[in-house]
Formats: structure tokens, C-alpha cells, sequence
């Protein structure tokens, strides 16, 4: 089944938080950017460094085949869609 809804930013991080596991596959566009893949893990925010809540990626593709960790605080102005897909469903968020 697909759903398609729309969020903001701060939506979408804690729809991400609470909703996407280990092995879930995430399709993220942003500024001129696909990266779909399956999720390895994540990384809580980091007050010392500044870095924001990261979640890991093994990209899909034959040719690419590399693990990415994406920080969202780094693409919150230029995230456009994500679409989560587990067996059961797929939801499609567009980022107002």
C-alpha cells in the first residue's frame, strides 16, 4: 500500500526517530541528491560537534554500492522528498 502525506522538517526527524528500523529501505531527495538505500543505523545529535541526527545508509544500485551517513541537520533546507518502504507499506513524504 502507498500513502503519501506531507510534514515539515521537524516532522520528518521525528517521524524518522520513532518510525524507521534497522532494514527499512529510505529513498531521500535533496537539493540535487537521490540516495536510496537500507538504513544500517543511526547517530543521535552531537552537542559537542554540532552534528545532527545521522542515519546510515547501504546504498542500492549495480554499480555504487556504498554505505553514506546523512546528517539532517546539513540538508534541512534542501530535503524535497523521502519515502519510507517497509514489507508491509510504502509512505511518500513531500517536505513543505
Amino acid at each position: 500500500m502507498i500513502e503519501e502525506i506531507e510534514m515539515t522538517f521537524d516532522e520528518v526527524l521525528s517521524y524518522v526517530k520513532t518510525n524507521v528500523d534497522v532494514g527499512d529501505v529510505l529513498e531521500i531527495s535533496y537539493n540535487r541528491i537521490f540516495a536510496p538505500g537500507e538504513v544500517l543505523g543511526f547517530t543521535e545529535e552531537d552537542d559537542m560537534t554540532g552534528e545532527g541526527f545521522r542515519v546510515g545508509l547501504q546504498l542500492n544500485g549495480e554499480i555504487l554500492n556504498q554505505s553514506v551517513e546523512i546528517d539532517f541537520n546539513e540538508i534541512e533546507d534542501d530535503l524535497i522528498e523521502m519515502r519510507h518502504i517497509t514489507d508491509e507499506k510504502e509512505l511518500i513524504i513531500e517536505i513543505l
